[in-house]
């Protein structure tokens, strides 16, 4: 059953309305990485595996996207295990995306900027998700940067990644984040990690070692009323991690086929994590899935200590 929100178009499942209500902690769970991030039936296996591994890290799952146009706080496995069968004929829907996909009661997978705007509805102030979006190489001439940078400045929620995703202009992005006033915060760490590699070399603006510290700036930052999210940025774990000039070199081969190819906007980031994971023999997408599941373990540790204060 799912309970209804006092917004009208938020439908809220019942253990997440529960745990909201008696203020127990939260973990937002985005759904691109259902449709348009792995292959099926990979994509649906790894979603129940974080969802999973939020239960057991003591906080409550709740997977975000648009189901027939209503804004689910809470998905099904059916729900679930449909995103992730039916893959890239979901829209992938970001901010612009959410009035059009309501409207026309479509389905929509979720990006992090979307899960954003709809978790901050629910009352959810913790998001875990892969790697977020960010500027794009060869911004000069394209002018691609990713709507979550925007949203980050903007909406009241954490976000737990593994850093900006390595096909990106990580420098540039953290640039533009700064500018923002968007903390990016190191779990553990002094650099940014990339996605696939614990280090993109890039300094952090704040190292913290524990989950309550976090949870602390978050209060903070909350009780002097500042607005916007923070990037939480954790290292995929040591054993998981692929070299960096391997990547480094894959990832410059898929992008001179996505230029080749003309592939441009939403379908930059599925269509280079394919052809990376084609190129590393599917060895990339074993470290994606690592990541979230790291991320999913950090991110229910915060929203505990984020509950009791």
């Amino acid at each position: 059953m799912i309970n209804k929100s006092d917004n009208e178009y938020l439908d809220i499942a019942d253990d997440v309305a529960a745990a909201l209500q008696d203020g127990e902690p939260v973990v937002a769970l985005e759904s691109t990485i259902i449709s348009h991030g792995m292959p099926h039936p990979r994509n649906v296996e790894t979603a129940l595996r974080v969802e999973k591994t939020v239960r057991a890290a003591g906080a409550v799952p709740a997977t975000i996207a648009v189901i027939g146009g209503r804004l689910k706080v809470g998905l099904s496995e059916s729900e679930i295990g449909r995103l992730g069968e039916r893959g890239q004929q979901v829209v992938k829907t970001s901010r612009r995306d959410l009035p059009f996909v309501v409207a026309r009661k479509e389905s929509g997978a979720t990006t992090v900027a979307a899960t954003m705007i709809i978790a901050a509805m629910a009352g959810i102030r913790v998001f875990a998700t892969g790697g977020i979006g960010g500027v794009h190489r060869g911004v000069e001439e394209s002018m691609d940067v990713s709507a979550d940078l925007e949203e980050l400045a903007q909406t009241d929620v954490a976000v737990v990644c593994a850093g900006v995703k390595s096909v990106l202009d990580i420098g540039r992005t953290l640039e533009y984040l700064e500018t923002k006033g968007v903390p990016v915060v190191g779990y553990r760490t002094d650099t940014l990690p990339a996605f696939y590699t614990r280090s993109s070399g890039f300094p952090v603006d704040y190292r913290v070692d524990t989950a309550g510290e976090i949870a602390a700036a978050m209060n903070a930052r909350r009780d002097l009323g500042l607005k916007g999210g923070m990037v939480i940025a954790n290292p995929i774990p040591e054993e998981h991690a692929m070299d960096n000039a391997e990547i480094d070199s894959v990832i410059e081969k898929a992008i001179v086929d996505m230029v080749r190819e003309r592939v441009t906007g939403k379908d930059t980031t599925p269509y280079l994590l394919a052809r990376i994971a084609e190129r590393t023999g599917g060895r990339s997408l074993d470290a994606n899935i690592q990541l979230v599941l790291n991320n999913a373990r950090l991110a229910a540790e915060i929203a505990g200590h984020f509950a009791k204060a």
